[in-house]
């Protein structure tokens, strides 16, 4: 939730508007103000860099972190639940290398976080429709498949320059924005879970069963 805010907060700081179709998601967080040819001829200028960069860090810690802690509430206890949140966790890595390498200042350290990002979290997004608990309802375990094949392909049409009508910077976000829409909806299925048991009086889960 913090980084859609944040994004929004700082392409709102931008003097020239800054475009959803037009733009990378990461021009948000470039240092420098330029005139940049590659893959788009667009100009950068993001006053709220910073802003920008510490709201990726901080999404790929919690994604990390949240991919170690969640435990039999959320996952099966099987060989293919372990990959995927390998490579979940993988995806945290690479939007807190991503923010800590602004792509005008490391290229190929940012260019390696997006990586991870939409290859290794997307794989593992596809996975996890065949990872979840059984009690997990249906809809979100087929919808975490769903998703990530549409990340997955959106991926390979922005490596091939293929936009289909939405842009460079909106072919972008289809191929990054499901994995962010997945940890959205599980996460509001936690709390609300939590809140659940909270009004029954059934006491939170056992720090043992977290794992």
């Amino acid at each position: 939730m913090q980084f859609f805010v944040i994004h929004v907060i700082a392409e709102s700081a931008w003097a020239r508007p800054y475009s959803w179709a037009r733009n990378n998601i990461s021009d948000l967080g470039n240092a420098h103000c330029a005139l940049q040819s590659e893959p788009e001829p667009r100009y950068i200028c993001s006053p709220e860099h910073s802003l920008m960069n510490g709201s990726f860090v901080a999404l790929g810690v919690l994604l990390v972190v949240g991919a170690a802690l969640t435990g039999d509430s959320l996952w099966r206890r099987s060989r293919t639940a372990t990959v995927s949140r390998l490579l979940l966790a993988c995806a945290g890595a690479g939007f807190v290398l991503a923010g800590l390498a602004p792509s005008d200042v490391a290229e190929n350290q940012h260019a390696l976080g997006a990586l991870l990002i939409m290859a290794a979290g997307n794989i593992g997004l596809v996975l996890t429709g065949f990872a979840l608990a059984e009690d997990v309802p249906a809809p979100l375990r087929w919808g975490s498949g769903l998703l990530g094949v549409t990340a997955i392909t959106a991926f390979g049409l922005f490596l091939a320059q293929h936009y289909l009508g939405l842009g460079m910077g909106g072919m972008e976000r289809v191929a990054a924005f499901p994995l962010l829409l997945w940890v959205l909806a599980v996460g509001i299925r936690g709390f609300v879970r939590r809140a659940d048991r909270l009004h029954q009086g059934v006491p939170a889960e056992h720090p043992s069963h977290v794992g």
